[in-house]
């Protein structure tokens, strides 16, 4: 044991975006981490598995991320997603270049392209496309998803606080992204997973910032997510999570990480 002092239509896609596993904090040379997180819905079905991939060199960042249903879900809904960002790391934050994202579902598809250039402007597309287009104007100044969440962490190793508000644009949606503090909570284990202790809870809250369509507002809107160090450095790591969602409360779980010469297995 580690110790420390829904089924709707392309639902999941906001869920697991939500439940980043990305670790934040000064970089090493040709340094990678990747993780692997459980997500369980109602009545504790195991739903979702999703692995993360962050590589750093120098002052340049790709993240990675796919995600498939399964178990039970699997067997209702067959979806799966491929997403990566590109960017330039900052002292404490993170600058996206580009984002690219591929999502299929029971045959369906919809693919998602972003630039991001240094003086602000952003330039996006969605295939379909979307039922309302974003504005250039409103898409200024925007990262993408992926990276939103990377800003937080690091903000959080490095400030110790979640208090942030990212303005995201992912080619399809644009939307804020609320940060704010929880506090320190002591974490005991809990479905099988060996962690114990202390963590960092941020509470996070979806904004829309355009009249959403049906499919946007589905997946997790807000929810809390627990940080805590189990890596070396000045690194934090999301351990657990509780997202509400339009079919209630869905949980994932840290099931294991590896980098920085660590190789922590959580969930057998």
């Amino acid at each position: 044991m580690v110790r420390l002092s829904n089924f709707s239509r392309w639902g999941y896609r906001s869920l697991v975006l939500a439940a980043i596993c990305f670790v934040a904090g000064p970089a090493i040379a040709a340094d990678r981490v990747s993780t692997r997180v459980e997500i369980y819905g109602v009545l504790g079905l195991h739903v979702l598995t999703l692995h993360t991939v962050l590589d750093e060199a120098a002052d340049r960042y790709t993240l990675t991320m796919d995600y498939a249903t399964t178990g039970v879900a699997g067997l209702v809904i067959d979806e799966t997603n491929h997403a990566q960002a590109i960017g330039r790391l900052t002292a404490v934050s993170a600058d996206p270049a580009s984002f690219r994202s591929n999502a299929r579902r029971n045959g369906g598809e919809i693919r998602k392209s972003v630039d991001y250039r240094p003086d602000g402007i952003v330039e996006g597309s969605s295939t379909p496309a979307p039922p309302t287009p974003i504005a250039p104007a409103a898409a200024r100044g925007t990262v993408d998803n992926l990276t939103a969440y990377f800003r937080l962490q690091r903000q959080l190793a490095a400030k110790k606080t979640c208090a942030l508000t990212v303005p995201v644009f992912d080619g399809r949606y644009r939307y804020d992204l609320v940060f704010s503090d929880v506090g320190v909570q002591k974490l005991p284990p809990e479905r099988g997973q060996a962690f114990d202790g202390d963590a960092i809870g941020c509470r996070m809250t979806r904004r829309r910032r355009e009249h959403p369509d049906p499919e946007e507002v589905e997946g997790a809107q807000q929810g809390i997510i627990w940080y805590a160090a189990l890596l070396p450095g000045d690194v934090v790591v999301p351990v657990r999570m509780q997202l509400d969602t339009q079919i209630g409360s869905v949980d994932g779980l840290l099931a294991e990480v590896h980098g920085r010469g660590v190789d922590l297995l959580l969930i057998k």
